[in-house]
């Protein structure tokens, strides 16, 4: 049944960024997909609404490159207003950094700019109760180890939301709506070690800019995170069946 899953993949990458097809092929490979089974929506080129939803089964948001979720301008203004479209559709939908922060905002959560609360590579991410008893997270254990790099922070969550999991420096690492299937995660299901390391090799400044390394010297801390990736598969699990048998 899974093969059948139709997903759309909201964007938010330079038309130029290697990265838009490897986002793509990373999430086909953590979902056990086939690339043909995920779409693409630029929402630096248009708004989105019901009509590109139509056809699809369900969402994906991933990263942005250089697009902050904490700034202004009219290109945000349209993303965020596509993300309440994706909010009101009541679609499964998952979305990992960018898409955390900008579907916190868009729904009345607050995002800011602090390289303070910045991080970057292999983190310990703890579960709350309510993460724990959570179908998707919860068979994790109390503590997994997630890929991130992010300098925006979500201090405040949207309302109707409940947090599942924090960090020592984030208090705010993942969220699940609880009126509807979406769950959104600051670090990366996504990714493996080696994709990891290509987005690095593309966006090079945040290693030094965060870390304090090279990019040679950090590669060595990099890992697969298999507890974080289940969590996609999981959510298809979950959420998928109950989805598409409504269909």
């Amino acid at each position: 049944m899974f093969q059948q899953v139709r997903y759309l993949l909201l964007q938010v990458r330079n038309s130029d960024d290697p990265m838009r097809g490897q986002e793509v092929n990373c999430f086909a490979k953590a979902l056990a997909a086939n690339v043909s089974q995920i779409s693409v929506f630029d929402l630096l080129e248009a708004p989105l609404s019901e009509i590109d939803l139509a056809d699809i089964d369900m969402i994906l948001i991933g990263g942005s490159g250089h697009y902050s979720a904490a700034g202004e301008g009219r290109w945000l203004e349209v993303a965020l207003e596509s993300l309440r479209v994706v909010h009101d559709s009541r679609k499964p939908t998952f979305a990992s950094c960018w898409g955390f922060q900008a579907m916190a905002r868009a729904m009345g959560g607050r995002v800011i700019h602090d390289l303070n609360r910045a991080e970057l590579g292999v983190h310990h991410v703890t579960l709350t109760s309510e993460g724990r008893a959570d179908p998707v997270f919860g068979p994790s254990g109390p503590v997994l180890q997630g890929l991130m790099g992010h300098e925006d922070t979500v201090v405040e969550l949207p309302p109707g939301t409940e947090l599942l999991a924090s960090t020592d420096r984030v208090e705010n690492q993942a969220y699940r709506f609880l009126d509807r299937p979406i769950y959104c995660t600051q670090f990366h299901p996504e990714l493996d070690h080696d994709s990891f390391l290509g987005r690095l090799t593309s966006y090079p400044e945040y290693v030094h800019k965060i870390a304090g390394l090279t990019l040679e010297e950090f590669r060595h801390t990099i890992h697969d995170t298999p507890a974080t990736t289940a969590l996609l598969i999981r959510f298809v699990e979950q959420i998928a069946p109950m989805y598409l048998d409504q269909k």
